[in-house]
């Protein structure tokens, strides 16, 4: 079956499952700062431009389920065109590096310190789990910033609990108090 252009990761129908963990890992490694996959290991699946794209909808796709906090469900529908084996594979890297994910994003956040802000948006919302709706009533905060990096606007977003907005909000006090001492 071949995957509509429109599916999130529609290019990974194209790698040969045994391959799948691996490249998806080293992908989460390279968002977190360590290496990367290196397109000579996959050079017989893709091309170097459709490599480009691979690596960019990977990239993307944890970003932003990991950012808006997404549920099983919901990550499973945007999943729905591939095959059960890469469905099961990404669903099993992303629950196993999600935290990793989420640390990332904070400290993306954190290092838009150094670029310029340009707007901020926020949401505060109960989270009511489909199984537990009536116990649990955890409050979420919807960050949407827009950065201007190199003259460039980005859209930054992520979801955080109480305790990652503590964490978030440490982290920005404390940068705040490095700016101040360097100016």
């Amino acid at each position: 079956m071949e995957l509509e252009e429109g599916s999130p990761l529609w290019r990974l129908q194209k790698l040969p499952a045994e391959l799948g963990p691996k490249l998806l890992h080293k992908v989460i490694d390279g968002m977190c700062g360590r290496t990367s996959p290196l397109y000579q290991d996959y050079q017989n699946v893709w091309d170097s431009a459709e490599w480009m794209h691979v690596l960019e909808d990977i990239t993307k796709f944890f970003k932003v389920v990991v950012g808006k906090n997404l549920t099983d469900e919901e990550i499973l529908q945007q999943l729905n065109q591939l095959n059960s084996f890469h469905q099961e594979t990404v669903m099993k890297c992303l629950k196993s590096r999600k935290p990793e994910i989420k640390q990332t994003l904070l400290q993306e956040i954190v290092d838009i310190s150094s670029a310029q802000l340009q707007d901020f948006d926020w949401q505060l919302k109960l989270a009511l789990s489909s199984d537990k709706i009536a116990a649990l009533q955890m409050p979420l905060l919807n960050l949407h910033l827009d950065v201007k990096e190199n003259g460039e606007v980005k859209p930054y977003s992520v979801e955080m609990n109480k305790e990652e907005l503590q964490n978030l909000i440490n982290s920005l006090e404390a940068a705040n108090k490095v700016v101040q001492q360097l100016k």
